[in-house]
């Protein structure tokens, strides 16, 4: 392992030197993937200096017990236990930092939920996993914006769409796609039967110019005007942007931003999402028909969650895991469940190490 950790170590120092260089600095391409790298690293090379310097201690205090200082010694026999003890701690902490990550998971992410089955209940429903969502992503200090959204008849939403900017937001989020099952009285059912209604979430990586080039000759734009509140001017001008990918048949619309221009680009930086997450989605198809993952199966269609109202209880499906702590998940608590379903994918990558 240290020699891993030098490595890691030497490539670190290499890439802070690169990273003053000016013909890096002025080629955006190249200064944002060596400042990715760079920040991946920091974190391991941050652990491993406080690894060495235990190491040291140990050694000194090792040292110290077989020597004739009778006050080192004391001293020594008082030192030496506890750093045993970080020692441990901090090598598995190094384990886990140590455990490849995928590519896009530090990207900011947007995530999509859409109503299924059920009808009315299953907006409802959809409203409610923004809502769970927001509160997450409120607490972790994440920046959220709504990019678009289908209201429901009777209240929540047919289709809403939140963009997520922060650190590490799709390495956090991605376990979340799939579909998810409410099993509750509906406020329209008079006889008190429970229904079963579903939602799907997907959450894709945002991607960057860097990761998909679009071209304007490849984009049909269409306008129209945008609906909702935001005065006289809102329904005279037609600042909602629909944008075709002409090779894809990729659609996207926006209609948040003020101006047709401010949709534009909002709608292109989706639309680049889009397509980025299909070569994603690829990506982790291949990778589960290699290895029988319990979490990143890249099938977006699997039921992953039950929300049992009655019971008070929320059950992942993937890892078996149930919490009676409905309310409280659905007020965004819900680090249990993406800490867990994150130890199960580190295990397995683990295992495959070894």
């Amino acid at each position: 392992m240290i020699d891993k950790l030098e490595a890691i170590r030497a490539r670190f120092d290499q890439l802070g030197v690169a990273l003053t260089n000016p013909s890096i600095v002025n080629d955006n391409r190249k200064f944002t993937s060596t400042s990715k790298e760079y920040r991946s690293l920091e974190k391991i090379v941050n652990a491993y200096n406080e690894y060495k310097k235990i190491l040291d201690d140990i050694a000194f205090y090792k040292e110290a017990l077989n020597g004739d200082d009778e006050e080192l010694r004391e001293l020594a026999k008082l030192e030496a236990p506890p750093l045993d003890q970080k020692k441990e701690k901090l090598e598995a902490q190094i384990r886990q930092l140590l455990i490849p990550k995928e590519p896009q998971d530090e990207k900011n992410a947007i995530l999509e939920i859409r109503a299924g089955t059920g009808g009315d209940e299953a907006s409802l429903f959809a409203g409610d996993l923004l809502r769970m969502y927001l509160k997450y992503c409120e607490n972790k200090g994440w920046k959220t914006a709504i990019l678009s959204e289908s209201a429901g008849t009777v209240g929540g939403y047919k289709e809403v769409q939140l963009e997520v900017v922060g650190e590490e937001v799709y390495g956090t989020l991605k376990f979340e796609s799939g579909v998810h099952r409410v099993q509750r009285v509906p406020d329209t059912e008079g006889s008190g039967r429970v229904h079963t209604s579903a939602a799907t979430v997907a959450v894709m990586p945002e991607a960057e110019e860097v990761d998909v080039e679009v071209k304007d000759s490849e984009v049909k734009m269409e306008t129209a005007r945008s609906g909702g509140a935001g005065g006289q001017n809102v329904n005279k001008v037609e600042t909602k942007v629909i944008l075709t990918h002409l090779p894809t048949g990729v659609v996207v619309m926006c209609q948040t931003e003020r101006s047709q221009l401010g949709n534009r680009e909002k709608a292109m930086q989706m639309l680049r999402t889009k397509l980025y997450e299909e070569q994603v989605r690829k990506q982790e198809e291949e990778i589960s028909r290699h290895r029988k993952s319990l979490v990143s199966t890249g099938d977006r269609s699997a039921k992953i969650r039950t929300y049992n109202y009655p019971q008070g209880r929320v059950t992942d499906h993937r890892i078996g895991l149930t919490l009676y702590n409905l309310n409280g998940v659905l007020n965004g608590d819900i680090q249990e469940l993406i800490d867990a379903l994150q130890f199960a994918e580190n295990s397995e990558k683990m295992a495959r190490q070894n």
